[in-house]
């Protein structure tokens, strides 16, 4: 038999732990997260810029700066809320030319048709031209104006979007003259 002697638990049977030792063991200190060092870190960087971007807009918000082709530069004040502009802005318009000779024909007067994508009218040929105007819509994808002689002239027409201006020509017959400007994917006009 063996003469060693375990010290007894109470009620389990099991070994005793010694005087003076916890009954578990204690849980290693906490690591410190690198993870959270860089988060705080890139939420510093971030922030730094938003602190120049405030900086910046408050400084430069009293006054526009443009420059010429020169090298000088021009300040523009912007108006106070106590004053008015002394002009509103205007609004954006597209222009509809048809010029030259056309003589009615069998089917009548020159056949004007002219607007955008979303929007088509008729206009009225009147001694040896037609000029319309339509507001302008940001959203349109091309405008165009089309004239078809009635047998006989010579026709020029043009749509102008924005400064831009497609410009066309028919002459003779039962030709038309058709002109164009689409939208581009930047905003432009082609």
């Amino acid at each position: 038999m063996n003469n060693q002697q375990y010290p007894q638990q109470p009620g389990w049977g099991g070994p005793q732990q010694p005087y003076g030792q916890p009954p578990f063991q204690p849980q290693p200190p906490k690591k410190r997260g690198v993870g959270k060092f860089i988060g705080l870190g890139c939420l510093g960087i971030v922030g730094l810029f938003v602190l120049i971007a405030v900086i910046a807009a408050v400084a430069g918000g009293g006054s526009k700066s443009k420059s010429s082709g020169s090298g000088h530069t021009t300040t523009v004040s912007s108006p106070s809320k106590g004053q008015k502009a002394a002009t509103q802005p205007k609004r954006k318009v597209v222009t509809f030319k048809v010029w030259g000779t056309a003589p009615a024909g069998a089917l009548g007067g020159l056949d004007i048709t002219y607007g955008s994508d979303s929007d088509t009218r008729k206009g009225t040929f009147k001694n040896g031209e037609f000029e319309a105007t339509l507001p302008f819509h940001k959203d349109a994808l091309f405008y165009t104006v089309s004239a078809q002689l009635q047998g006989s002239g010579d026709i020029n027409c043009s749509v102008t979007v924005d400064g831009h201006t497609k410009k066309g020509h028919a002459s003779g017959g039962y030709n038309i003259c058709d002109a164009q400007l689409n939208a581009g994917l930047l905003g432009d006009w082609d």
